[in-house]
């Protein structure tokens, strides 16, 4: 524990102005920044009595082991500083409102030729809008399925898509008319990105236009005496009337705005968001964060608006589709901060007009206040009930640990090797990494393992051990030679990917694994890292030098921490194994066509959809492709012949199965056609919400309406992990695989 008295600046060098700080600890990385009106009185607060300080305030300056502060002319410049730098440097201590990356959205593809609707979880792509995110998938689905009558959009993949094309024969969808079958030329592009567009502005909340319009076509028709048109545009008028009785009308006038509410406790705190557009809730966010430091709700609401609004106007200008500013026109919040007219200028300068930050006093906005105060009140209990023992029980896992291995001090970092394989092929490795017992995911790490392969699972492991800790010296080195921390790349001032060493290294195996690891950083000369060894069939400890393991208490808060360590390494090593497999099973026999380059190779796939109906055609039909000549086109012919004569050697006769993707994409077509199966049943509509109801519109983004539909909750924001090349073959990531098949390491 470091004495902030040893970093503390000199009397009087702290200049009082506005500015932006930043503690560092001994490796040089940035654990926590803030803002503030005058840096002097502002730093000094935290060189007072460790007594009186808040217990995570007390943690970070015991943890860091220097302070620097930039200067700025006003209180707007220091806000926009602190946000960048939370975003770039992501600091331990500092609080961090992101959303869950898993949470699904509504994508809309408007860069393509013909948009398609569907649902998607991922970072943001240009030329795409988004609605959400949401809690829960089903719900999308739910009621785009009951809006795809009034809007018959495209929702197929791009290869179903070119199947029908094809085959010039529309899905199922376009059957039933869900779907205007762009596939086979029902509707032209124009047409049918007008629909799309029509789609996107109910959800956006230009609801009541529509639905006039509808009316008058349908007025029209019955004069016409068109009746069949007349009601389709009724039961349309109908479906639209019952999606948005699913949405909460709370206001009257039209108002646009956000509604914040906190409730919190020495530690934690809660806040929830009501999105009202139009008048109507339109969807529901929550988070509960730790509390840096103490703060009342002015603070809390100061931080909130900083980072939430900073977040969104980011993923706005990254999809960049014109879908409106994320910002609304007022924001609802229970007190003002210190600083209300410096957030509300930033909250202008993001919108692109005058955004109004007050205080509701009277009338159905306070009401709507109280509903969304007890709303946080709710989430902040149930959090409590399902948290209250997750702190304590890390705790008592990180001190287990350190009695039961005789370490010096608690294992905050802990790192841990997988391999994985096939039967010796396509071996790779993963490094995953924990800092007070919680995943960090933007520091995990993968590799290819190469010369070690050879040697089973104990030279992979001693590969991987070699190459980590080989450019954890470099790295250090370097910075030892050069200026500046030894964390710090100084041409980036970014953190060096494997310059902060664990305090323990796990490895998922028994006593010959732990030894090559411990052999390997003996080699290298690093003496300050602790290996044990986690052996997978009766859960034993195995340390270096030891003829039998530590067997630790199956209750024990340490075996259980390990446990998830190992198993989260099993699902990062796996998740990276099957993405190599899958690209070496995937290669074609185009690959070795003399003369066919990867354009003409596209464009073959591109016209046939598939390998298999590339290798039943002629050589005329092949010669036909634009760019492919007869000569080409022979030798595309030889080579699948002699594939497909292979393989139905290698299978006695059988010819070989067609890929998935075709099998699942659309009923094949056969000698006469098959009548389609009738669609599953979809889930009952959820009951709309009544008045200013909690929970009963799914969360929405502050950037356009929510789907109606489904019981909105308060949603968690966990980081979401970069994903971050670090040279080579070893690459960040956070490939969502699950548990290993057979076979699978």
């Amino acid at each position: 524990m470091a004495d902030p008295s040893t970093y503390r600046p000199a009397p009087g060098t702290i200049p009082d102005a506005p500015g932006v700080y930043k503690f560092r600890d001994v490796t040089g990385r940035v654990i926590y920044v803030g803002k503030a009106k005058s840096l002097r009185s502002r730093l000094s607060s935290y060189f007072a009595d460790l007594a009186t300080l808040h217990p995570r305030t007390r943690q970070m300056v015991t943890t860091a082991a220097a302070v620097e502060w930039t200067v700025v002319s006003t209180e707007v410049e220091a806000l926009q500083l602190e946000y960048s730098w939370i975003k770039e440097f992501d600091p331990r201590f500092n609080v961090r409102y992101r959303d869950d990356k898993s949470y699904p959205v509504l994508a809309v593809t408007l860069h393509e030729e013909f948009p398609r609707l569907h649902v998607y979880r991922g970072p943001r792509k240009k030329g795409v809008r988004y609605f959400g995110p949401y809690a829960h998938a089903w719900a999308i689905r739910e009621t785009l399925d009951l809006l795809l009558r009034v809007f018959p959009s495209r929702t197929c993949s791009a290869g179903v898509f070119r199947r029908h094309q094809q085959i010039g024969r529309p899905c199922l969808l376009g059957y039933i008319d869900k779907c205007s079958a762009p596939c086979v030329g029902r509707v032209s592009p124009d047409q049918h990105r007008a629909i799309v567009e029509d789609f996107c502005d109910f959800l956006a909340g230009r609801t009541d236009s529509l639905v006039r319009r509808l009316e008058r076509e349908m007025a029209a028709a019955a004069e016409e005496l068109e009746f069949e048109r007349a009601a389709r545009l009724r039961d349309d008028v109908g479906a639209l009337r019952r999606a948005m009785e699913k949405q909460a009308v709370v206001l009257g006038d039209g108002t646009d705005a956000d509604v914040v509410a906190f409730a919190q406790d020495e530690l934690e705190a809660a806040v929830q968001v009501f999105h009202v557009r139009g008048g109507r809730v339109r969807g529901q966010r929550g988070w509960v964060i730790d509390k840096v430091e103490e703060a009342d709700t002015p603070g809390l609401v100061a931080q909130f608006l900083s980072q939430f609004y900073g977040e969104q106007a980011a993923l706005a200008e990254q999809s960049d589709t014109g879908g409106g500013s994320p910002v609304p026109r007022e924001v609802l919040v229970p007190e003002l901060p210190a600083d209300a007219d410096t957030l509300a200028d930033w909250l202008s300068e993001l919108r692109g007009s005058r955004v109004q930050l007050r205080v509701p006093q009277r009338g159905d906005k306070r009401a709507l206040m109280e509903t969304v105060a007890r709303n946080a009140t709710e989430a902040f209990a149930q959090h409590k009930l399902r948290r209250a023992g997750d702190l304590t029980a890390r705790s008592a896992a990180l001190q287990e640990l350190q009695e039961s291995l005789g370490l010096e001090t608690a294992p905050l970092r802990i790192e841990c090797v997988d391999v994985s394989h096939v039967q010796g092929s396509d071996v790779v490795a993963s490094l995953v990494v924990f800092e007070d017992g919680l995943a960090r995911k933007s520091e995990y790490r993968r590799f290819a393992v190469r010369e070690g392969a050879e040697r089973g699972d104990v030279g992979s492991i001693a590969e991987v051990v070699r190459r980590r800790f080989t450019a954890y010296l470099r790295e250090t080195g370097e910075a030892a030679g050069g200026e500046g921390p030894a964390g710090i790349d100084p041409e980036t001032g970014r953190p060096r990917r494997f310059a902060y060493p664990p305090n323990l290294l796990v490895v998922d195996g028994g006593a010959p694994q732990v030894e090559a690891a411990a052999d390997v950083l003996a080699e290298l000369g690093v003496t300050d890292v602790a290996v044990v060894g986690l052996a997978k069939r009766l859960e034993e400890v195995w340390v270096p030098g030891e003829a039998d393991p530590l067997i630790l208490p199956r209750t024990s808060e340490a075996l259980y921490l390990l446990q998830r360590v190992r198993d989260e390494a099993h699902r990062f090593a796996i998740g990276y194994h099957r993405q190599k497999r899958s690209k070496r099973m995937t290669a074609s026999a185009l690959d070795d066509v003399p003369g066919l380059g990867q354009t003409r190779r596209a464009a073959l796939l591109k016209h046939f959809g598939s390998v298999r109906r590339l290798r039943e055609a002629s050589v005329e039909e092949i010669s036909a492709v634009p760019g492919v000549g007869r000569r080409t086109a022979e030798a595309v012919h030889a080579a699948l012949l002699g594939e497909a004569g292979g393989a139905a050697a290698d299978g006695e006769g059988t010819p070989p199965a067609p890929p998935a993707a075709l099998a699942q994409a659309a009923p094949v077509a056969q000698a006469a056609p098959v009548a389609p199966a009738a669609p599953a049943a979809e889930p009952a509509p959820t009951a709309p919400l009544a008045g200013a109801a909690t929970g009963g519109t799914q969360a929405g983004g502050p950037g356009g309406g929510a789907l109606p539909g489904g019981a909105g909750g308060a949603g968690s924001g966990d980081d979401g992990a970069a994903r971050r090349g670090v040279g080579g073959d070893d690459t960040a990531s956070t490939d969502p695989a699950g548990a290993g098949r057979n076979g699978e390491r």
